[in-house]
């Protein structure tokens, strides 16, 4: 395995290791919503992790240029840094995909400037280089949590405009939900 590809695993581990360390300091939950469809998705994900290891192995999709994995690599590292800086804005307002939080604030400044879903977005930038610099079978598991991700973001932005009926349509209206200008 080259030192870039050891790289892609190495920052993916530092990402979850700082994302469950920051997560003992978010406030606490007052509702959890789709349960049963959260519960879908992950086996959706866990089938295509499952489909990514199984074929892994095989080199019809594996990146065999030096160059898509230097840039698939910069791509990883770019995609979780802005999940991270999202992290950081939103600080004790983070919660687990469809949560909500007592005393909820409606974040704006930082990435949330630009897009109402920072922290899906750069999760699925990183994912992309993953695919980029290792295996192109990794992007099964980019369109899994993509639906997902969209899936989160619509039941959340339900929950926001009902806590916040005149920020967040305001808001809505001048951002984008997972790119910016775009989407």
């Amino acid at each position: 395995m080259s030192g870039l590809r050891t790289s892609v695993f190495v920052v993916w581990g530092a990402f979850w290791i700082y994302w469950l360390v920051s997560a003992a300091n978010a406030k606490e939950s007052t509702r959890r919503e789709g349960w049963r469809l959260r519960g879908v998705s992950l086996v959706i994900i866990v089938v295509a992790s499952l489909v990514i290891r199984r074929v892994h192995g095989s080199s019809s999709l594996a990146i065999h240029s030096g160059v898509l994995e230097a840039v698939g690599t910069i791509v990883v590292v770019s995609g979780l840094a802005f999940a991270v800086w999202a992290r950081i804005h939103l600080g004790r307002n983070w919660g687990m995909p469809m949560t909500q939080r007592a005393e909820p604030e409606l974040v704006t400044s930082g990435p949330y400037r630009y897009i109402r879903h920072p922290i899906y977005t750069g999760i699925l930038i990183g994912l992309l280089g993953t695919a980029l610099a290792i295996n192109l079978y990794y992007l099964i598991a980019l369109a899994a949590l993509a639906g997902y991700f969209v899936f989160s973001a619509t039941v959340e932005e339900r929950n926001m405009t009902a806590a916040f009926p005149e920020q967040y349509p305001e808001y809505r209206a001048h951002t984008k939900m997972l790119i910016p200008f775009a989407l």
